[in-house]
């Protein structure tokens, strides 16, 4: 080897999908004002937001910007904001990811009367490799739940296919009258996570991870927007509510005080099938699971991303940094569950041989992992991306691309 040769820069990794969370519910559900919420407590993180059916609703830092309309503004912190309709998502998508601006994470906030289904498989069928579909969150209204039921039948299909449900306004709710919500949810959508909500106000790392606060240059920010809207509020006794909202904004006795975290740490690696198990099998108040994963296994030895919002799940295999330790970190977020429990589920899962693990061993894990395009493959119709049969049946181990339900005569 030539020692003159000058030293190559180190690989640089692959630039990850960006997630794409879609917020759906009824017209007055709460979504806007969860999405303000979002939105002023999102710390560093850039959130690319798509309205679905914009109309007449404000989007309370927008009011303080100016009226978007139909275009996309874009602002010093990073957050860019659409007016769509269906037929222009794709378009809107493209824009939001591309490089320059940086995004971190899109919400696509889709109409009231909109069916979460197409989006999920518009957002899964779509060809731009620079996103990634990131679950469904359903915001459905505590006060109005059995009018809602009984004026849009539609609700308990949109309910079956959420992978997070928000259950907002509870503090309009008596305790009996909530217990038999929370009940009624538990049969309707049996295994999903349900978040109980006052105003919208969950924490925003149950969907996304917030990046450190940097300083803006030029142009407001969120942050600025709303903090000039909570003085503008405290100004002027005569401010409508909203900015009385906005003011008051102290995260004092929000409902994220009662949020556990467990951390877990493994300098071995974790047995996919057991590890895939204990997903499968992961309580109901687990809401978050984020973190990096090392299976070790001949053929599989990069480092594994999993990012889970409810029931939703996904694996984004990439490469280890140079000097990287192979190890698995992982943060659960939830309420109610039982930290040590979880641990001692997680430690069960611990390899001492991974270099022995035949390779189809893995295939449960890679029915979460997006395959990825083959030049000239005629691509193949997706199989159902959301609802309680999304998991499939990893005890078979079959095709890890395959859909276990799909009729072999079909093709």
């Amino acid at each position: 080897m030539n020692s003159s040769q000058p030293a190559q820069p180190p690989a640089q990794p692959p630039v990850q999908p960006i997630p794409v969370l879609v917020l759906s519910g009824f017209l007055g559900s709460g979504k806007t004002t969860l999405l303000n919420h979002l939105l002023g407590n999102r710390a560093g993180t850039r959130i690319g937001v798509v309205v679905n059916d914009f109309g007449s609703i404000e989007i309370d830092a927008m009011a303080v910007a100016g009226q978007v309309g139909d275009s996309m503004v874009s602002l010093g912190g990073g957050c860019l904001c659409c007016a769509v309709d269906g037929s222009e998502l794709d378009a809107y998508l493209e824009k939001l990811s591309a490089p320059v601006h940086r995004i971190d994470v899109i919400v696509i906030e889709a109409s009231g009367l909109a069916e979460p289904q197409e989006m999920i498989r518009m957002l899964v069928a779509g060809e731009n490799p620079a996103i990634r579909y990131g679950g469904l969150v359903q915001v459905v209204d505590a006060a109005e739940f059995d009018a809602t039921r009984a004026k849009h039948p539609e609700t308990d299909r949109h309910l079956a296919v959420a992978d997070l449900v928000v259950l907002n306004k509870t503090d309009r709710v008596e305790p009996a009258g909530l217990t038999r919500i929370q009940a009624e949810l538990g049969t309707l959508c049996p295994g999903t996570p349900v978040v109980a909500a006052d105003h919208g106000r969950i924490d925003p790392e149950l969907l996304f991870d917030r990046r450190p606060w940097t300083e803006t240059q030029g142009q407001l920010s969120f942050e600025d927007l709303i903090s000039q809207a909570r003085d503008a509020a405290e100004a002027d006794p005569e401010a409508g509510p909203e900015a009385h909202d906005a003011a008051h904004e102290d995260h004092t006795g929000h409902a994220h005080t009662v949020y556990e975290s467990t951390e877990f740490v493994s300098e071995q690696a974790l047995n996919p099938r057991r590890f895939i198990d204990f997903l499968d099998r992961r309580p109901a108040g687990l809401y978050r699971i984020k973190g990096y994963v090392h299976f070790g296994v001949p053929g599989h030895e990069e480092r594994y991303e999993v990012h889970a919002v409810g029931r939703f799940l996904r694996f984004v295999p990439g490469p280890w940094g140079r000097g990287e330790p192979r190890r698995s970190q992982l943060v659960l977020i939830g309420a109610g569950t039982d930290g040590p429990a979880l641990l001692r589920e997680l430690e069960a899962c611990r390899e001492p041989a991974p270099q022995h693990a035949p390779p189809e061993s893995m295939w449960g894990v890679l029915r979460y992992v997006d395959r990825p395009a083959q030049p000239d493959e005629e691509p193949e119709p997706e199989p159902e991306p959301y609802g309680p049969d999304s998991y499939g049946d990893h005890d078979s181990y079959g095709d890890p691309y395959s859909d276990p339900d799909r009729d072999p005569e079909a093709s």
